[in-house]
């Protein structure tokens, strides 16, 4: 071997580089290796209550993989259960409670993304920790206010506390994205004679619309699971998914092989939902992180 060709084998400069690239290629494996292991414990409940779900009530405590599915239990829920009632009620309240946290929200950080005062920093950090208060706390005063108001049990009165709910997620995203958008860009239309609802419809929404469309399917997908205020304002007639779910808990004990074909029944619709609106729901969640 010449000394040449002994010196470009040991050179640093030609290792250096071929060390960086199997180091990458390493990360990339145990980042993936993470990232499928992170999905798969994310996704083992949903399989397990899917399994469930078509098992016998006596074969639902069995960790048997393999087995006879059966429909059995869903038909004595849809037996038991006027499930399309229930379904009904869960989309009503959640594209309900959604458009009126817009009604509120986008005026709400439209003023407080273009028009700051020094105290918007603080009414935001009051907003979201609002949040942090545990719901039982407030059970029994609010519970009082509604049937002083007659909206227990009552559709309206879900959207209302759902609406409550979920305006802060909505004032804080919401004003996230407008403030995205250059302020130049409003003079100008305001220069050109557009009035506030001008701004808002064809500059605004147009220009955030991606964030916005990921903050309704985020607030509808909060409003579709929120199970602790169902429960206890309601019990038949504006009834959600959520208490559908828990109406198969009993003093006699939990039937798991029903539960889970009502857990399935209840999660499937909204399930289906972000799988298809996946795209839009990253788009807009990283709407503005690269400039």
């Amino acid at each position: 071997m010449s000394s040449h060709s002994f010196w470009y084998a040991s050179s640093p400069t030609i290792s250096k580089p071929l060390a960086n690239v199997e180091d990458s290629r390493l990360k990339t494996w145990l980042i993936g290796i993470a990232g499928w292991l992170i999905a798969l414990i994310v996704f083992f409940p949903i399989f397990w209550i899917a399994i469930t779900a078509f098992k016998t009530e006596q074969g639902a405590y069995s960790p048997d993989l393999i087995f006879k599915p059966t429909l059995e239990s869903f038909r004595e829920v849809f037996a038991r259960s006027n499930y399309k009632a229930y379904l009904l009620n869960s989309i009503y309240v959640s594209l309900g409670s959604t458009l009126l946290c817009f009604l509120i929200a986008i005026p709400a950080a439209y003023r407080m993304a273009f028009f700051p005062t020094p105290k918007t920093a603080g009414t935001l950090v009051w907003m979201m920790s609002t949040k942090m208060m545990p719901a039982v706390g407030v059970l029994l005063p609010v519970y009082l206010l509604f049937r002083t108001a007659g909206l227990l049990d009552s559709v309206w009165g879900l959207i209302f506390i759902y609406t409550l709910l979920n305006l802060p997620i909505a004032v804080w995203m919401t004003f996230t994205y407008f403030c995205e958008v250059p302020g130049a860009i409003l003079e100008a239309a305001r220069v050109d004679g557009a009035s506030l609802m001008g701004e808002l419809r064809d500059v605004l929404a147009p220009m955030s619309l991606p964030g916005i469309s990921s903050t309704a399917l985020l607030l509808i997908i909060l409003s579709w699971n929120e199970a602790f205020w169902s429960i206890n304002l309601t019990s038949a007639k504006a009834a959600p998914l959520t208490v559908f779910i828990a109406s198969y808990s009993s003093p006699e004990g939990l039937f798991w092989a029903k539960l889970s074909a009502a857990s399935l029944l209840a999660v499937a619709p909204i399930m289906v939902m972000g799988w298809l609106s996946q795209k839009q729901l990253v788009s807009g969640l990283t709407f503005g992180a690269v400039k």
